[in-house]
């Protein structure tokens, strides 16, 4: 068995995550990385406190708001879920987390393609997939 927090753990876990979401049991369970940068705005902001262990912690602001990360220090990162961005962030502090939102591999055609309800993109010839 893998060591706790090791990749090979955290990518079962995903998967897992993922596939409890495509079956309609916990969407908002799903984790979404930023850079861990995004936590130093609050090292110095009035209130909030910061705790953590090796692998998770906590940012919050007591009797205002609270929110638990995951923490990745070799990748520099750290994870929240869906349901914790959506109902324990505060609206005021959502841009900046999308500030540090982690870049993925990805097709941007595609997700302006989703972004745009499933428009069609003209972006050369069609052919075969092969």
């Amino acid at each position: 068995m893998a060591a706790a927090g090791s990749a090979p753990e955290a990518t079962a876990l995903r998967r897992l995550a993922l596939a409890r979401a495509l079956a309609g049991g916990a969407p908002d369970l799903y984790p979404v990385r930023f850079r861990a940068e995004v936590i130093d705005r609050y090292r110095t902001m009035p209130g909030v406190r910061l705790v953590r262990t090796r692998s998770v912690g906590r940012v919050f602001l007591p009797r205002r708001w609270a929110l638990d990360v995951g923490i990745d220090d070799e990748a520099g990162e750290v994870s929240v879920t869906l349901r914790g961005l959506a109902a324990q962030l505060p609206a005021e502090e959502r841009g900046h987390w999308l500030g540090h939102l982690a870049d993925e591999p990805g097709s941007a055609a595609y997700l302006r393609m989703q972004l745009s309800g499933g428009a069609c993109i003209d972006d050369g010839e069609s052919g075969d997939w092969e």
